[in-house]
């Protein structure tokens, strides 16, 4: 049985159990938290439990692993995950590594790699390499899987760059990918593309937000070229209500795409993008955005549309697990 690295140390594949395929714990860019954040809306004791009930209240309802792609430009920091990870001992975690950008390089890359001013092989893919095989920092845990972004913008120069060296990275080490993409803008496509044309085996990426659309056809081309659709972000309704998602996800299973689809909420603990707002404006404005969501509410809807428990087991259990084969 092959295994798949969490935050705990590596687990078999089979062991995974029912998974949500992109949640985050944490999106607190360090900078921000360290200038602005501690002592006004952050604090560190108070948000560690506060993550370790949420996750095991979400464990106590069968979920098994959360797959985190919180990467540079989310705020991944794995020392606290592994705090977290020691009091949940009834769900993995498995954290990816590359860039969330959707314009710009970080600075610390623009001036070094092919065509820079520091010409040469690109210093991501190898900092993207080590994470996968080595560790991250000096933690010891290893990513699973790649993270990058193709926005509204498309494949900016420093987007390009980024999904190449995803790109290579997989290619070099078979690790996973999942592109956050902007269905409304319908840039899946590209980066597709351009990941086929680097080598990568398509059937081991996640379109990221494909929930997002109800266009059927669309969703099905994207299928159709081997890559899972990210069915993401139930409960933010604000991109797609909730009972639409549910309507062409049923539909996608009636054309018989449910071995190509995986669910999950894109939530988290806590996000600093709202500041000391989080807990009041989510609970007023997306009370659905949580993690136990698809558990409480979701599933029972897509049987009451038509899609089964195989089906069901295939997009919580079987695709996960082939995607971390």
């Amino acid at each position: 049985m092959p295994t798949v690295e969490t935050v705990r140390g590596p687990v078999d594949v089979g062991e995974l159990g029912q998974t949500l395929m992109h949640e985050h714990v944490f999106v607190v860019a360090t900078e921000h938290l360290d200038n602005y954040g501690r002592g006004a809306w952050w604090d560190e004791e108070f948000r560690v439990a506060d993550a370790v009930a949420k996750l095991n209240a979400v464990a106590a309802k069968g979920v098994r692993t959360i797959a985190d792609p919180t990467v540079w430009g989310l705020g991944r920091y794995i020392p606290r995950i592994q705090r977290i990870a020691e009091q949940v001992p009834g769900l993995n975690i498995i954290a990816a590594t590359g860039i969330y950008a959707f314009e710009e390089l970080p600075h610390q890359y623009r001036f070094r790699g092919p065509g820079t001013v520091f010409d040469g092989p690109d210093p991501m893919v190898d900092d993207f390499v080590r994470d996968l095989t080595e560790g991250i920092a000096d933690t010891g845990v290893k990513a699973a899987f790649l993270k990058c972004v193709v926005e509204e913008k498309g494949l900016t120069p420093g987007v390009e760059r980024i999904c190449r060296a995803v790109a290579q990275a997989h290619v070099r080490t078979g690790a996973p990918i999942t592109v956050h993409t902007n269905s409304h803008a319908k840039t899946a496509p590209l980066a597709l593309d351009l990941f086929a044309k680097e080598g990568v085996d398509l059937t081991k990426v996640v379109v990221g937000h494909a929930g997002d659309s109800n266009d059927v056809d669309y969703l099905m081309r994207l299928a159709d070229t081997g890559a899972v659709l990210g069915m993401d972000r139930f409960g933010l309704d604000v991109y797609n209500p909730g009972e639409r998602r549910v309507a062409t996800i049923a539909e996608l299973c009636r054309r018989g795409y449910a071995d190509r689809m995986v669910l999950s909420h894109d939530t988290a603990c806590f996000m600093d993008y709202y500041g000391g707002a989080w807990d009041d404006s989510r609970s007023t404005l997306l009370p659905n955005w949580r993690y136990d969501h698809i558990h409480d509410d979701v599933l029972a809807a897509l049987r009451d549309s038509g899609v089964t428990d195989d089906q069901i087991e295939q997009m919580l259990v079987f695709n996960p697990k082939r995607y971390f084969s």
